[in-house]
């Protein structure tokens, strides 16, 4: 497609765009036609979408906001129209598959909008290739990704929040993925990272309805397949029981915001909101021993990860060191708080290992990748603090 520049350079910003997109359609799917395996696009076409779609060098002219909005239009149609899945797949790899280079910024911005404009209108091819491109793309443009959808319905616009749920039905493996994406993202390490009431009122919604939701990546996805390194866990499971967990000392709305009796509302709200996604959370766990059997995995894929646990059990310990520096909250209060928060973490380990999504030998609690000291190791070290936090919570010294 190289020999397509200087037809270009004439255009317009939107008409090249608009042109670049023509071909790129023609020229992937004579690819797929070819046969040729795997099919890959050629550096020259990937610099081709970089100058004349996402304008770098930025010494090019750049699109108005209407432009860019008609840009986006065009896409949504190209994709809609076009039939063959794998043709899509490769479209939006070239368009939007992160090259470790200065375009990479430009490329998350349009993707950004791209994937919010098919939210809101219902495009599911697009959903659908952003799903694969959660699961392939470093977790921490991921959740760059997460971060904008939520800003731009729970947020900017919080009556949209209704079209952002739809996604559950329009693209479940895509609503999977953003699942994953935001309880990666929404960690409660600071205030900005407590999850928005409506984003939560979202995921339990889901979750209540089709406890499968989060499971539908893991259900598609072939097992020979390897994980990208530093991708989004091939589940929300680990990321829903940190919300759990963390929540009971880490959801604090700044009373100062609004009346007291309004702040006990929300409280009283989360608070719900957070017992009925822990016991959602359990019956997942619950469906697993038959689905894990059916694939022949039963005892051998662990969708826990202890790392990801022993991290846990740490900013647990940490959240128990600073309770007293809460103000506003009794010592009385802590006590309950702490106490839920490790009957939510043994509950979820108690039927996670009798469950098989973590995986335990000889009192030890494994995963396959990680060699047997390292089990053992992380094994230890969630007992200890486990046991620390129980012994600090017995004897009040919590609150010292």
């Amino acid at each position: 497609m190289g020999d397509i520049r200087q037809s270009l350079l004439p255009r317009d910003v939107l008409s090249a765009a608009k042109e670049l997109l023509y071909h790129l359609d023609i020229y992937i799917s004579n690819l797929v036609q070819s046969g040729r395996q795997p099919p890959q696009v050629d550096t020259k076409t990937l610099e081709l979408v970089e100058e004349f779609i996402l304008h770098a060098p930025k010494d090019r002219s750049r699109m108005s906001a209407l432009q860019e909005l008609q840009l986006l239009e065009i896409m949504c149609s190209c994709f809609q129209e076009q039939s063959r899945d794998t043709v899509r797949q490769l479209m939006f790899s070239a368009l939007f598959s992160l090259q470790g280079n200065q375009a990479d910024d430009s490329r998350m911005g349009l993707l950004g909008k791209l994937v919010s404009m098919a939210v809101a209108v219902g495009r599911v091819p697009i959903l659908e290739c952003a799903a694969f491109w959660l699961q392939r793309t470093h977790r921490a443009y991921c959740v760059r990704l997460a971060q904008v959808l939520v800003d731009d319905y729970c947020s900017m616009m919080p009556g949209s929040v209704p079209t952002l749920q739809n996604i559950h039905s329009a693209s479940p493996r895509f609503c999977c993925q953003f699942i994953t994406a935001v309880t990666t993202l929404y960690d409660f390490t600071s205030e900005e990272l407590i999850p928005p009431l409506e984003l939560l009122q979202m995921i339990v919604s889901w979750i209540q309805d089709d406890p499968r939701i989060v499971l539908v990546t893991f259900l598609n996805t072939p097992l020979s397949g390897s994980q990208p390194v530093s991708s989004l866990d091939l589940t929300p499971l680990g990321g829903l029981v940190r919300w759990c967990v963390k929540a009971p000392l880490g959801y604090r709305r700044d009373k100062k915001q609004a009346s007291v009796h309004c702040s006990s509302e929300i409280e009283q709200e989360v608070s719900g909101l957070f017992s009925a996604l822990h016991l959602s959370v359990l019956q997942v766990f619950m469906l697993l021993p038959n689905l894990l059997k059916e694939k022949g995995i039963f005892g051998r894929l662990a969708l826990l990860q202890m790392d990801s646990l022993a991290s846990l059990t740490s900013d647990l310990s940490r959240q128990l060191d600073q309770a007293d520096k809460h103000t506003q909250i009794s010592t009385a209060d802590i006590h309950v708080l702490t106490q839920l928060a490790l009957d939510r973490l043994a509950q979820a380990l108690q039927v996670a290992m009798a469950n098989g999504a973590l995986l335990c030998s000889r009192g030890a609690c494994v995963y396959p990748s990680s060699d047997s000291g390292t089990r053992k190791t992380l094994g230890v070290q969630i007992l200890l603090r486990l046991s620390v936090i129980s012994r600090k919570l017995n004897e009040g010294s919590v609150f010292c």
